[in-house]
């Protein structure tokens, strides 16, 4: 398993074992969007502002690889839906981890809604790309969300719990979840999880303040870094507001210290 080691090295900062993540899938999803037309700019941006890694899908690659610059880690993102289809909580594969090596990932992720209709094909999927990480020895993050007809609340703290638990019980080596919104709250979550805990940014947030309060408290609670792209990538300065993501995460500062720094 010392490949694995040597690639989560790759997109989380070795001093601190925190990660910031920037991901960069959402075209599936919801089409083109602001932030997301020049992949190799948006990429440089983060890379500056001092994020280790990037996540996009396959067909992304091209557009977005820089033959100069900071260094940053590729997370490829195997999982998709659109919010044009019918069943947009129901992801399925796009990629395998075949191809992730063969495009110089340093890991890979898969996204899943527990509490979905289609929970049953997503349990299995998952399953079946934490046997080839195993095997390959690739990194896995894994992206759980509370989502389907049972689930009244998604933010609720044992829904993401749950979803959490699921995700390190299929073999993620880093889980992603929503924040709970109150640190005492999450503190269960990452006890609950066992392994590496980062937080989504979710839509996006009017308050740079609202946005580095929610990382910093995270990291408080326990997290081990954020995975957030909206609230970057569209945010009117790109690489300061990574980097103030970054100075909170992995060097220890305050909300007031890093907005006086980083975006005043």
């Amino acid at each position: 398993m010392f490949g694995k080691s040597v690639r989560l090295e790759r997109i989380m900062d070795r001093n601190t074992g925190n990660c910031v993540i920037v991901p960069m899938d959402h075209g599936i999803s919801i089409g083109p969007t602001e932030g997301l037309y020049d992949m190799k700019k948006t990429v440089d941006a983060v890379a500056n502002g001092g994020a280790t890694a990037v996540l996009m899908h396959k067909g992304l690659i091209r557009y977005s690889y820089r033959s100069s610059g900071n260094d940053i880690g590729l997370i490829l993102h195997l999982s998709a839906s659109t919010d044009l289809g019918v069943t947009s909580n129901s992801k399925v594969l796009v990629a395998s981890v075949d191809e992730a090596i063969k495009n110089g990932a340093d890991a890979v992720s898969v996204h899943i809604n527990v509490g979905a209709e289609t929970e049953p094909d997503m349990l299995e999927d998952v399953g079946r790309i934490s046997r080839d990480c195993a095997e390959w020895g690739m990194p896995l993050l894994v992206m759980a969300y509370a989502r389907g007809p049972k689930i009244k609340d998604s933010y609720d703290p044992q829904a993401i719990a749950h979803a959490a638990r699921v995700a390190t019980e299929l073999g993620a080596d880093v889980v992603k979840c929503s924040y709970t919104g109150d640190p005492d709250t999450f503190r269960d979550v990452v006890r609950g999880a066992l392994a590496p805990v980062v937080i989504a940014g979710g839509p996006k947030m009017d308050s740079d303040e609202a946005i580095l309060r929610m990382v910093y408290d995270s990291i408080q609670a326990g997290g081990h870094g954020v995975s957030i792209g909206r609230n970057v990538f569209q945010h009117r300065n790109v690489e300061g507001m990574t980097r103030a993501i970054s100075d909170i995460v992995l060097h220890g500062y305050t909300v007031e210290e890093s907005m006086k720094k980083n975006l005043s």
